[in-house]
């Protein structure tokens, strides 16, 4: 008896130790009423005011309702939800088709909407969407506010040089906890505390890789993201982002005097007519690109600024960001939300007639730095890519 029942054990033992343990993915939920509750508490309407949701079907559906009742529960008007294409679009669909279908749809659009107060662009909505451009037409006519709530749908998550991105659960439970638990108040107050410094005062923006611009912005306007999406603030926009309110929130941007913008931009690893180029330096004076070299891959980055109109080849934008439930994580280290983290800089390229500069052109390209240092005037607001002011 003993000798049949120990093979039998043994075989047992080979096939439970052979056998693949297969780990349970990590689980995250959103809390849609929490979400909801804090988007409508941002945009603070009154009683009275019509609120509109636009939204691509099969993102945040769940979403949806919650956002309508709180609109409801706040005493405003709930317009319900206008659903943009979604894409991707049929291969079979011609541009001849779509382009001026467009055009027409964002003209009715246009008068169809101008009488509401706000909007809510949900995830999957774009500017090139026709309820979306309309809108943004009313906007800078200085008509109703938006929210921006993208999530990482209009890519908002970006990667460092070498580094993968984290996966979707570990996005949405840092832009959820960022929604949700930011001190608006004391992100407002730090905000307007930099606004105040960089006035009249020279910036200087340095890294280790040998980035070395200065800028002075004057009284250029300074769009702050503090998450304030209310009539009361928005009515006091000088420009079109004034009345674009991001949530998740955090960063500062400006478009710097154009004259004053002189230095250098170096760059790690990046990509350029969609190849990579190394060791990417940048000339800038008086506002213009006047040079490019790099270590290898330069004419990648020749190629791309070559395509560009001559007008954009330009210094775009400073921003940076100070919401510290963003910052780049030291483990898994990745860019949230558009850089809008403590300490993470922007130096873009481009068009910047949106913050109220003069350069045109309709290029754009961002460029996202961690390990600058930010002084204003001598005084250290970022060192290392770490917001040290608070």
């Amino acid at each position: 008896m003993s000798r049949s029942i120990l093979p039998m054990v043994a075989l047992t033992l080979t096939i439970a130790a052979s056998t693949p343990v297969v780990a349970q993915p990590p689980q995250f939920s959103f809390d849609w009423p929490a979400v909801a509750a804090r988007l409508v508490g941002q945009l603070d309407p009154a009683p009275g005011e019509s609120v509109l949701l636009v939204a691509r079907p099969g993102l945040f559906d769940a979403l949806i309702p919650h956002i309508r009742y709180a609109v409801m529960e706040a005493g405003a008007i709930d317009l319900g939800v206008i659903d943009v294409v979604e894409e991707p679009w049929p291969a079979a669909w011609r541009g001849d088709v779509l382009t001026p279908g467009v055009d027409r749809a964002r003209a009715v659009y246009r008068e169809m909407l101008a009488g509401v107060d706000a909007s809510i662009m949900l995830p999957g909505a774009r500017p090139d969407h026709p309820v979306y451009a309309a809108l943004q037409d009313l906007l800078r006519e200085g008509q109703g506010r938006t929210i921006h709530f993208h999530w990482v749908e209009n890519g908002s998550a970006f990667p460092l040089p070498g580094q993968p991105l984290p996966p979707g659960h570990v996005i949405d439970a840092a832009y959820q906890r960022a929604l949700l638990d930011t001190d608006y108040e004391a992100l407002a107050a730090l905000q307007q505390r930099f606004e105040q410094a960089m006035r009249g005062a020279e910036i200087r923006v340095t890294s280790p890789l040998g980035t070395d611009l200065r800028f002075r912005i004057g009284d250029r306007p300074v769009n702050r993201q503090d998450g304030d999406a209310s009539a009361a603030r928005t009515d006091q926009g000088m420009i079109l982002i004034d009345r674009e309110i991001e949530l998740p929130a955090g960063a500062i941007r400006v478009a710097p005097i154009e004259s004053s913008v002189d230095g250098v931009i170096v760059f790690p690893l990046s990509q350029w007519d969609g190849r990579p180029v190394d060791g990417l330096t940048i000339t800038i004076e008086a506002g213009r690109v006047v040079g490019v070299s790099a270590v290898r891959g330069q004419a990648a980055a020749e190629a791309e600024l070559a395509g560009v109109p001559v007008e954009a080849r330009a210094f775009r934008e400073f921003a940076l960001g100070f919401n510290p439930l963003l910052a780049v994580p030291e483990r898994v280290p990745w860019i949230p939300y558009y850089g809008y983290g403590a300490g993470v800089v922007r130096l873009s390229l481009g068009d910047n007639s949106e913050l109220g500069g003069e350069i045109d052109g309709g290029y754009v390209r961002w460029n996202f730095f961690t390990d600058t240092t930010v002084t204003v005037d001598g005084e250290v607001w970022v060192d290392g890519g770490r917001l040290v002011v608070s």
